[in-house]
């Protein structure tokens, strides 16, 4: 830059210095304008297509996820940060575990902005959902928090006392919270090699310990397989309706095995 300005100081003097100095005003000045023009632009666009996915979603699907990711926010918050890694480890959940779309994600990405500068309290939010929704979307809340938590390995302890806490608020049975907390151990254990086999697995799925009987294990399945049944969560949306059925065949997995177990013996 400095080498051209001689130039055109040597060769046209100080008009052709000053005509060259306004052409970079110019084009800084028009550069800015352009891309200030594209962000709005982009902006426009992301905040249409929020819209309209919202509007194309009931509203007890649209509270749901916002309880969803506000009271995720607030667990990442806890400890008085909310890093990178979390922010990630959240829209992760949400693009590969529940598979969104990127509509749904700039959906997602917004819900988690404005969660982080909310003034509402863990409290508050668990209040809201325990007088908005039935036992079986608590149940599924859980599942998902207990999902998320474990995407960190190991889990933060404190991340599952409050996931502890979180399903006493809402009034979920002791027996439903170890079930779920349980399967996400006996997983995590086999997983890293500390001894807890299939058998072990199967279960804790049920809420069981190892060694129940049959009539226990299929007293345990008939009261799961009623709380767990899909359409008595499809009213969330699809991909809630999908985490019940995943669950559904875990269930299912877990009783099959104990039933071909026991009519064997």
């Amino acid at each position: 830059m400095l080498v051209v300005a001689l130039i055109l100081l040597a060769t046209g003097g100080a008009p052709a210095l000053l005509n060259f100095f306004g052409f970079l005003l110019f084009a800084g000045v028009f550069g800015f304008l352009l891309l200030l023009a594209a962000f709005w632009g982009f902006s426009y666009y992301v905040q249409s297509r929020i819209s309209k996915y919202e509007a194309s979603q009931t509203e007890t699907h649209n509270r749901f996820v916002y309880l969803l990711v506000n009271i995720l926010v607030r667990i990442a918050q806890a400890d008085g940060h909310f890093t990178k890694a979390e922010l990630q480890t959240i829209l992760n959940f949400f693009q590969y575990n529940l598979r969104y779309t990127q509509d749904q994600m700039y959906w997602v990405k917004q819900l988690v902005k404005e969660a982080r500068d909310a003034e509402l309290s863990m409290d508050e939010l668990l209040l809201e959902f325990r007088n908005s929704f039935a036992y079986e979307p608590r149940l599924i809340l859980l599942e998902l928090i207990y999902q998320i938590i474990h995407t960190k390995q190991p889990p933060p302890e404190t991340e599952i006392s409050q996931a502890r806490t979180i399903a006493a608020f809402l009034h979920i049975s002791a027996y439903d919270q170890r079930t779920i907390e349980a399967k996400y151990m006996y997983r995590q254990q086999h997983e890293y090699g500390t001894g807890a086999g299939a058998e072990e697995q199967y279960y804790a799925v049920l809420g069981l310990e190892p060694g129940a009987d049959f009539t226990v294990i299929k007293k345990a399945y008939r009261k799961l397989s009623m709380q767990y049944h899909p359409d008595k969560v499809s009213h969330l949306g699809e991909e809630f309706k999908r985490v019940a059925e995943e669950k559904m065949k875990e269930i299912n997995m877990a009783y099959d095995y104990f039933k071909k177990k026991f009519n064997n013996v």
